[in-house]
């Protein structure tokens, strides 16, 4: 069975960054981290905007969300505390897929920075535009050192149809994508970074000139500092 990922973004510039941290880092991922089925769980903060946090939570499959050690954490059941904070964060995301590319690898546990590229491409181009992305997009970038993991997923529902999360060796704090340099999928780069400008802004189809947003509704977001880390527990 293919591995699924819940993936929660939030903007927490209304909260107190030491109350929203503490409370994400000591009671609402390790709640999650007791719940079988979750596998490795991250926390990530935003490169170009610090108030920004994503959290991406690897599952054993998307049926642990519909388990009754889950439903025990969530919905109504939340915790005061984190009814009380998520009342004042602004959700940026909230991502339930299945794993399509490779199909169950779990993210690296010493990355330096991830991206997360949403897409949903146009109807019409929806085929081509897969088989692109898994035959030669992925593959070429996987190649590029500093690329440590690409994974790619769907869901039935969300603003987003399709998810890649590539998680890199390093992401600088400060760093800014110029959108005119090369392709990273050309086999001289020698790092990460020259990857970033083809993932947030050379998405199109195979053989074609058509602009990015003209092939499917993008979204691309960069992250940097690992706040939190967690595996299963035994």
């Amino acid at each position: 069975m293919a591995k699924g990922v819940l993936i929660a973004a939030m903007d927490f510039s209304n909260v107190a960054a030491d109350e929203f941290n503490d409370w994400y880092d000591t009671e609402h991922i390790p709640e999650r981290q007791r719940v079988p089925g979750f596998l490795t769980l991250q926390r990530w903060i935003g490169l170009e905007n610090p108030r920004q946090s994503v959290a991406t939570y690897d599952l054993d499959s998307l049926a642990v969300l519909q388990s009754p050690g889950y439903r025990v954490i969530g919905g109504e059941n939340l915790s005061p505390w984190s009814k009380r904070v998520t009342a004042k964060v602004e959700r940026l995301l909230r991502y339930e897929g299945e794993q399509i590319l490779p199909g169950d690898a779990t993210a690296p546990v010493h990355a330096g920075g991830l991206l997360l590229v949403g897409m949903t491409p146009a109807p019409e181009v929806d085929t081509a535009f897969n088989a692109w992305y898994d035959t030669e997009h992925v593959p070429a970038l996987a190649r590029v050192p500093g690329v440590l993991c690409a994974r790619r997923y769907r869901t039935s529902a969300g603003n987003s149809k399709y998810v890649a999360l590539y998680h890199l060796s390093r992401m600088e704090a400060g760093e800014r994508v110029d959108p005119d340099a090369p392709a990273c999928s050309r086999p001289d780069h020698q790092s990460a970074a020259p990857c970033l400008p083809e993932l947030r802004a050379r998405l199109g189809t195979p053989g074609s000139n058509r602009r990015p947003d003209e092939v499917c509704t993008l979204l691309a977001v960069a992250f940097h500092d690992m706040r939190t880390v967690a595996t299963e527990r035994a």
